[in-house]
């Protein structure tokens, strides 16, 4: 059985993250989205907030799960039991950072591969950033998050 992860912080899910999660639920037999608990950034949605989030959005795939993780990403691949690492890339911006990301983690752990999949044109512009800032100003969100996530991003941007 072929596993992979999708690590991120998902803060929160976007369709260009749930782009990356179907097709590569089409590649591997199960997919596991690890939502980093990342003490290096304040997140706006809470840990648990986030991994609800994308059980939501990602219910009607049957093989993918959703499990928070913190620490070093090559450890949560040891205990899914799985060597791949699912990266989307936007632009070519994306590329350096991954591409330094993957080969450390390689130098560290020998096995771990990362694959790298091509955001779908329609969302190669679309980050959790641009998302924040415009439910922040009130745009429609429909062309950027999942349904589900809509209404707790806008409770949230209004708690604010």
């Amino acid at each position: 059985m072929s596993v992979a992860v999708y690590p991120g912080s998902f803060d929160p899910v976007t369709l260009g993250h749930y782009d990356i999660i179907k097709r590569a639920s089409a590649i591997f037999d199960h997919v596991v989205i690890g939502v980093l608990n990342n003490t290096s950034k304040i997140p706006l949605f809470s840990l648990e907030e986030r991994v609800n989030m994308l059980k939501d959005a990602v219910s009607s795939i049957d093989n993918v799960s959703v499990e928070s993780f913190d620490g070093l990403l090559i450890d949560f691949l040891k205990e899914k039991n799985t060597n791949v690492i699912i990266r989307g890339l936007r632009a070519l911006t994306d590329f350096d950072l991954e591409m330094q990301m993957a080969q450390s983690n390689r130098m560290v752990a020998k096995d771990v591969d990362t694959v790298f999949l091509s955001t779908s044109l329609e969302y190669s512009y679309l980050s959790s950033s641009i998302v924040k800032e415009y439910a922040r100003y009130g745009v429609d969100l429909k062309n950027f998050v999942p349904e589900c996530v809509t209404s707790k991003l806008i409770d949230k941007m209004n708690k604010l």
